[in-house]
């Protein structure tokens, strides 16, 4: 199963940096974000206080680096989620690619609604469970340009993984991001 998820992802990660090498980059971003997250886990495993289908919830910090050309936008993002009341962490690294829906070339829109992909690969930790795995998903949200050089998204993204004891992991995302 996971070689054949793997393979269309790594195709559409190649397939998105050939379609953007052959376009001129019109923006480049650099930001942070904050999000809510909630991932769901079986964290039983081979010790008794576990429990299958978990919920964790708390908060996830990243950063994010990327470009913008006209209506498509693509980022790597880095993200790490530690919940200490209920001792699960995890790192992600992704890829997103977003449509911007209300892109005009040339001219500078400042609301956008986009939707999106990512794909990744994250490394999840509790209590005698330490695995890793690919992930994927998409994203739907709005970024706003507040100037010329910086602007804000909200969004919504939902991501499944192949790990073994990891179903998904959903986020409202609040992103800050410096464009030059």
């Amino acid at each position: 199963m996971k070689k054949s998820i793997t393979i269309p992802c790594i195709a559409m990660i190649l397939g998105a940096s050939a379609y953007a090498g052959d376009m001129a980059i019109s923006e480049r971003i650099l930001g942070v974000e904050i999000n809510a997250a909630q991932i769901q886990a079986d964290t039983n495993g081979d010790g008794i206080f576990g429990e299958a289908n978990h919920d964790g919830s708390d908060v996830e910090y990243g950063i994010r680096i990327g470009a913008q050309m006209n209506e498509w936008r693509t980022m790597l993002v880095l993200n790490y989620f530690d919940s200490s009341d209920d001792d699960q962490n995890y790192e992600k690294g992704m890829i997103t690619l977003d449509y911007m829906f209300l892109a005009d070339q040339g001219k500078i829109q400042p609301f956008q609604p986009y939707i999106g992909l990512n794909v990744g690969y994250m490394n999840y930790e509790s209590t005698d469970i330490d695995e890793n795995g690919v992930l994927y998903g998409g994203q739907v949200g709005f970024a706003y340009r507040l100037t010329g050089n910086v602007g804000l998204d909200l969004s919504y993204r939902y991501s499944l993984t192949e790990a073994d004891r990891t179903d998904h992991i959903q986020s409202v995302v609040f992103g800050v991001n410096y464009i030059y």
